[in-house]
């Protein structure tokens, strides 16, 4: 699968996002070692600290399954910019994939960015 691709995959998880509160909408499609990607969308909450991430839902639904270790991440949203994952999100993917590649786009042109440009200091044990 093309960087291309998997930013569509994402762009089409997007579209199930529950947004009611923020109306930002975000799909995430996670590629494990394996070839499998799973996908994730945001999935907001009335208790605000309730609501999950569309990178961390991917990352769930992937450990779920028994992947454990990823290759790429696409994350897209709707608000026209580059959707970069936020901290918690972040975290949870330095947990599987330190060396994991974050894909972005924004007007059709895409971004890459390493995990560890993103969060140079990742708590770790």
């Amino acid at each position: 699968m093309t960087d291309i691709q998997l930013i569509e995959t994402a762009k089409k998880a997007m579209s199930n996002a529950y947004s009611p509160y923020s109306k930002v909408t975000v799909g995430a499609a996670l590629e494990g070692e394996s070839g499998k990607v799973y996908v994730g969308c945001n999935v907001e909450n009335s208790s605000y600290g309730a609501t999950i991430c569309a990178e961390r839902t991917a990352v769930t639904k992937a450990v779920s399954e028994g992947e454990k270790k990823f290759k790429r991440i696409a994350v897209v949203g709707n608000l026209g910019v580059q959707m970069f994952p936020c901290g918690i999100c972040l975290q949870v993917l330095s947990e599987f994939a330190p060396d994991i590649d974050v894909i972005l786009e924004q007007d059709g042109k895409l971004f890459k960015y390493t995990l560890k440009q993103l969060i140079p200091k990742a708590f770790s044990m």
